[in-house]
């Protein structure tokens, strides 16, 4: 179910935890997206996200966009040990070896795409043709189209892309949208 935040809007019920959460819900979450960076991006904090609150990844992700030169492919497939060390250092993201590793494997993975494929690949698992979910309860952490994702990425290249985190990609960037029926954003 939604729930009616202290503006009188009805949300779905995640959103409203937190201020951080309502804007994201608002402006952000579940709106296409389709461009190469822009899904780089999401893809990226998704991965971050695992095993940790998305309030998290939410609240440092401006330190993120600087620690990643704005999720620039050329620039963070071109990382080395330095950059490696940096980010590992830095109070202002995620210190993960395997979530950081994983960012400059993609990012390397991205550039032997042709531009715009990742999109066009992305958007191919598009769910635009479901009913609304009316409850939380009826909204999946992967579909069989989520698990196809992470199979066709890891294909090329990428990695730390499991059906979840292709699941909530798809979520993110509005490649399905899991606004609940009665939400305001649907």
């Amino acid at each position: 179910m939604t729930v009616v935040g202290a503006d009188g809007l009805q949300r779905c019920s995640w959103a409203t935890a937190a201020p951080e959460y309502i804007e994201y819900h608002d402006t952000e979450w579940g709106k296409p997206i389709r461009n190469d960076v822009g899904l780089f991006e999401r893809m990226t904090l998704e991965g971050f996200q695992s095993g940790l609150s998305w309030i998290t990844i939410l609240r440092k992700r401006e330190n993120f966009r600087t620690a990643f030169a704005r999720f620039d492919p050329a620039v963070i497939a071109a990382y080395g040990q330095d950059d490696f060390d940096r980010l590992m250092g830095d109070p202002g993201i995620v210190r993960n070896r395997a979530k950081i590793n994983a960012t400059i494997t993609n990012a390397r993975a991205l550039l032997e795409l042709d531009e715009g494929e990742l999109t066009d690949l992305l958007w191919s698992f598009s769910l635009e043709d479901r009913p609304a979910p009316k409850t939380g309860a009826e909204v999946p952490a992967t579909t069989p189209e989520s698990v196809a994702m992470s199979k066709a990425l890891k294909k090329k290249g990428f990695v730390f892309i499991g059906p979840t985190t292709s699941y909530a990609l798809m979520q993110a960037t509005g490649i399905v949208n899991d606004h609940l029926a009665t939400c305001i954003a649907r």
